[in-house]
Parts: structure tokens; C-alpha cells; sequence
């Protein structure tokens, strides 16, 4: 549920009632694990009937994250809802590790109430990291066809250079290689952004994508992997746009979301507000499946019953592609 005083009880009533009919045709099961009151808050604000039943044999069901200690209010900043952001996401891992559930599907949290609980973690990743005992995950985003993973996220933009080592690089790739064979794509093509303009211009704008990023690349394509670049970062996403890959490899955080953020968030330009917020997150190099929606908690709009749920229904529609097909490719027991 993420943080349940933001907009995540809302969505999740929602996609709930957009996926009943794949409910009822036993194509997924959908376990809510999260706050019970704000769960039952939400379907008050909406005028919504759908049951939640605390079962584990019923196709939509609740497991509450934890006990209830105080009131949680929508829009408000509180430890109790970082408590139960984190409880949730803990009981999710140990559901996920035993064998209980295929698929992790996060709604988004609010990392200052996190640390407001005393769980000091800069958000779901790294929480998620430390919960599987993962040393370095790979974060990658996608709405539709636009696929893009990163090197390098939530650090200084002075840092990246440093980040951008062979090691590093090629554990991109080939956990980009790998999400793709999951989500259906037999013979991935991904294209690797390149850090400075112009690919570094011969050496005249920086050697990194020259010393660090050519070989790696030959290598890759001498182990048998599509892959191309350096490619000028203000052109390898039109090209990825137009289909000529599957993915894109960013050098860091900005260079690959704003591509797709500029075109999942669909803005009325009449008015200036969200008529949709599509894209997923998508960790990756987890021991499990782990999707997310692509937007924060919305604090200023929580409770009001106008969130909107397209976010969210698209990662659970990612995590059914990856569980589906890494369960396929699974051999089967001796």
C-alpha cells in the first residue's frame, strides 16, 4: 500500500475495480498488504462496494500490515503511516521469499514519514535491498515501449563519472538483458546512452564513453548481445521511440526519466492539471519481482477521490509479464 495517508489506498480501491472482471476470470489474485482503515477509508471516499476479505483463498483479499496504534489521516505526514510503509513492504519480502506470492507491487511512500518511523532508507529500493540482503540493484523505468535502465540514480550529477565503471556498466546491461527476456522479448536490442554530448566528440568532451563504455559494449556484442552505442543521449531516445530498440541503458537518473515521465504524464493544457500518470518503476538484480508505480504519495490530493490508478494497473501488468515468463523459463524440479 506504500504510504497509507497518501494516494495509494485510492489507487489500489481503484485498479481493483478496473481488474475485477480478471478477478472473477481467475487470470490474477491480488493480496492488498497494507493499513485496514485507510483501505476502508478510501472505498468510503469512493462510494465503492468491493470487498476485502482477510483470506487467503478469495482472488482479492487484505492482509493487514501490522496493528493499528493511532488514527491515519489523509495528507497528513505521520510515523504511524511510515510504520505501516514499512510493515507492509516487510511482510511482502517474506511472503514473496517463501514461495506465497509471484510478485511485489508497490504503491509510493513517503520517505520523510519512513525515517519519521525510525526506518532510515531513501525509499522502497533501498529498503527493498536490505530487507533480500541485495547489494546493488538496478532501477529501470517503463511506460509502454520506452524502457530505460540506469546506471547511476539518486546521487550528485558530479558523482557520475566516477560511477561509471566497466563493472557497473555491464551488470546494467545484463540485468536490462534479462527483464527483457522476462517481459517476452527473446533477443533484446539495447541501445547504451552515451554520458557527455556528442558521445565525448573524439576525447574533446570527456573520455567515458570512449575508455569505459566502447569496450564494454564490444564485449557485450562479442558474448552475443545486441547491443549498441555509445548513442548520443539527444537522439538514442527518439530512436528508441521509434522502435529501433527495446531499451535504453542511462548514464543517470535525470538523462533517463525525463524521457519517459515527459511522455507518461499527460497534462490537460487547459487547465494545467494530471489527466493521467502512466510508467513504471521496475527493480531490478532483486531475488523477486518488483514493480511500481512512478509517482509520489500526492499528500495534497489524497482522500479526495481523484487520484488516478493508470500507474498502477500498468505495474501490475508488468509484474504479471515478468512472472509469467521468468516461470516459463524456470526448469522444472529433478
Amino acid at each position: 500500500m506504500g504510504d497509507p495517508a497518501g494516494v495509494g489506498p485510492e489507487i489500489i480501491v481503484k485498479a481493483c475495480r478496473q481488474l475485477q472482471p480478471r478477478l472473477e476470470a481467475g487470470e490474477l489474485r491480488l493480496l492488498v498488504i497494507g493499513h485496514r482503515s485507510a483501505l476502508h477509508a478510501a472505498r468510503d471516499v469512493l462510494h465503492e462496494t468491493l470487498a476485502f476479505p482477510e483470506t487467503d483463498s478469495a482472488p482479492l483479499a487484505l492482509l493487514p500490515a501490522g496493528e493499528e496504534r493511532e488514527p491515519i489521516r489523509f495528507g497528513e505526514l505521520s510515523p504511524e503511516a511510515g510504520r505501516f510503509a514499512y510493515l507492509a513492504v516487510e511482510q511482502a519480502v517474506i511472503l514473496a521469499k517463501g514461495g506465497s506470492i509471484d510478485a511485489i507491487v508497490t504503491a509510493p511512500l513517503n520517505k520523510e514519514a519512513l525515517n519519521l518511523a525510525g526506518y532510515h532508507y531513501a525509499g522502497h529500493t533501498d529498503m527493498l535491498a536490505a530487507l533480500t540482503d541485495t547489494k546493488r540493484s538496478v532501477m529501470l523505468l517503463a511506460h509502454g515501449d520506452m524502457r530505460v535502465s540506469h546506471v547511476t540514480t539518486h546521487v550528485a550529477l558530479e558523482a557520475v563519472p566516477a560511477l561509471l565503471t566497466p563493472d557497473r556498466l555491464r551488470r546494467t546491461i545484463d540485468l536490462t538483458q534479462g527483464a527483457l527476456i522476462d517481459l517476452g522479448i527473446p533477443r533484446p536490442r539495447i541501445a547504451i546512452a552515451a554520458l557527455n554530448p556528442h558521445a565525448g566528440e573524439g576525447g574533446l568532451f570527456g573520455r567515458q564513453d570512449i575508455d569505459i563504455s566502447t569496450p564494454v559494449i564490444a564485449q557485450c556484442r562479442a558474448d552475443g548481445l545486441d547491443v549498441t552505442g555509445p548513442v548520443p543521449g539527444d537522439t538514442v531516445f527518439v530512436k528508441l521511440r521509434a522502435r529501433q530498440f527495446d531499451a535504453v541503458v542511462a548514464m543517470y537518473h535525470d538523462q533517463g526519466h525525463i524521457p519517459v515521465k515527459l511522455l507518461g504524464f499527460d497534462v490537460d493544457p487547459a487547465t494545467g492539471t494530471w489527466r493521467a500518470l502512466s510508467g513504471v518503476n521496475i527493480t531490478l538484480g532483486l531475488p523477486l519481482i518488483r514493480t511500481s508505480v512512478d509517482h509520489g504519495t500526492a499528500f495534497d490530493i489524497a482522500g479526495k477521490g481523484i487520484a488516478n490508478e493508470e500507474s498502477l494497473i500498468e505495474a501490475i501488468d508488468y509484474a504479471l509479464r515478468l512472472a509469467a515468463n521468468r516461470t516459463a523459463r524456470r526448469p522444472a524440479a529433478a
